[in-house]
C-alpha cells in the first residue's frame, strides 16, 4: 500500500502537555456525515446553521474543549461548480477559510464509492498547499471490513493523484461512536501552541447574539440577494434590558448595526422612505422574540465599512 497510514486506536499517550488552540473545518458532500460528526466530537447537539447554505460565513458549530487544547470547529458554506458570479465569490469565500483554519476534514462516507463531487472538493483542496488535509471516512457502522479498506485506499489514491499527502486517514463512525475520540487526538497536534481562544469554555459572544446577527442578516438579504450577495455583515452592539419594566412585562433593547461596502449599497438597504430597513426590522424581530421567547425593541443601523471584506481589522471587528 505504500506508506498509506490509516490511523486506529493505538493507547500510547505522549508525555507533553503544551496546549493548543486553534480551528477547523468539515467538508464534504452534502450527506458525508459532517454535523452528525460535529455533534458527536462536541458532545452535545450543536446550533442548527441556517436553510439558506450561503448565509453562514465562518460560524462557529462547536468546541471541543480538553486539558491539553481547544478545537474550534468552523462552518464553511458548500462549495460547488460556480455557475454564477455569486457562485464565484462564495467560493472564494471557502478558499479563503480553507486557507485559513489550522486543519481540514474531509468527510467521506464508507458506504459510497467516491463520486465527482468528491474529486471536485479533493482537487480544490490540493490548491491549498499549507493547510493540513485529514481524510474522515465517516459511517464505518455501515460496511464490512472488506468495503471499508477498498474505500480506504481509494481516499489514499485520490490523494497520491492530485498530489496531496492526507495528514491522516481516519475511519470514524460518530453513530457508534467509533474513533471519534481517535480523530480529536489526531487533530490536536496540528493546531498552534496557545491558550484557550474561548477561556470559560462558552462562546465568548454569546450564541444567541450571533443567531440574531444572522436573523437580521437573512431578513435584509431578503429580496436582494442578487445585489448584495455577500457585502453584508451584521454586528448585535449590546443586548439590554430595559429599565424601569415590570417583571411580568420585560422588553430587551437590542441595538444592532447592518454593514455594507459601499454607499451605494445603503439605498439598496433601507429601500425608499426608509420602508425596507423597517420590513427588514419587523421581519427580525418576530423571529428573534421566537427565538428568545421575550419582546425585543429593536433599533437597526446601516454603517458602510469600506471594503470591509477585503480589511483583516475591519473583519475581526464584524466578527470574522
Amino acid at each position: 500500500m505504500g506508506g498509506m497510514s490509516v490511523r486506529m486506536q493505538s493507547s500510547e499517550e505522549s508525555g507533553e502537555t503544551v496546549h493548543r488552540a486553534g480551528f477547523a473545518c468539515f467538508v464534504g458532500r452534502p450527506n458525508a456525515g459532517k454535523s452528525t460528526l460535529t455533534n458527536a466530537l462536541v458532545g452535545q447537539k450543536v446550533a442548527i446553521t441556517a436553510n439558506q447554505p450561503q448565509t453562514t460565513r465562518h460560524t462557529v458549530r462547536g468546541i471541543v474543549h480538553r486539558p491539553d487544547a481547544q478545537l474550534i470547529l468552523v462552518d464553511t458554506p458548500g462549495l460547488h461548480k460556480p455557475r454564477t458570479l455569486l457562485g464565484e465569490r462564495l467560493n472564494d469565500v471557502v478558499r479563503t477559510t480553507w486557507a485559513e483554519v489550522d486543519v481540514i476534514g474531509f468527510c467521506l462516507p464508507a458506504n459510497e464509492k467516491l463520486g465527482p463531487g468528491d474529486r471536485f472538493i479533493a482537487k480544490e483542496l490540493a490548491s491549498i498547499k499549507k493547510t493540513p488535509k485529514i481524510a474522515i471516512v465517516t459511517k464505518t457502522d455501515l460496511v464490512d471490513g472488506k468495503t471499508l479498506a477498498e474505500q480506504l485506499i481509494a481516499i489514499d489514491q485520490l490523494g497520491k493523484e492530485l498530489g496531496f499527502e492526507w495528514a491522516e486517514i481516519v475511519p470514524v463512525s460518530a453513530v457508534a461512536d467509533k474513533q471519534v475520540g481517535l480523530l480529536a487526538d489526531l487533530i490536536v497536534p496540528l493546531l498552534p501552541e496557545g491558550p484557550a481562544l474561548y477561556p470559560d469554555g462558552e462562546l465568548t459572544d454569546e450564541p444567541e447574539q450571533v443567531m440574531i446577527a444572522e436573523l437580521i442578516r437573512e431578513a435584509a438579504l431578503e429580496g436582494v440577494r442578487d445585489e448584495l450577495p455577500h457585502s453584508i455583515a451584521v454586528v448585535v452592539e449590546e443586548m439590554l434590558p430595559r429599565e424601569d419594566r415590570p417583571a411580568d412585562k420585560p422588553l430587551l433593547d437590542i441595538h444592532a448595526f447592518v454593514y455594507i461596502e459601499r454607499p451605494s449599497q445603503k439605498g439598496i438597504i433601507i429601500g425608499p422612505k426608509g420602508k425596507r430597513l423597517k420590513e427588514v426590522g419587523i421581519k427580525s424581530r418576530k423571529q428573534i422574540e421566537a427565538l428568545l421567547g421575550t419582546p425585543v425593541f429593536l433599533d437597526l443601523h446601516v454603517k458602510v465599512a469600506k471594503d470591509w471584506q477585503r480589511d483583516p481589522r475591519q473583519l475581526r471587528k464584524l466578527g470574522f
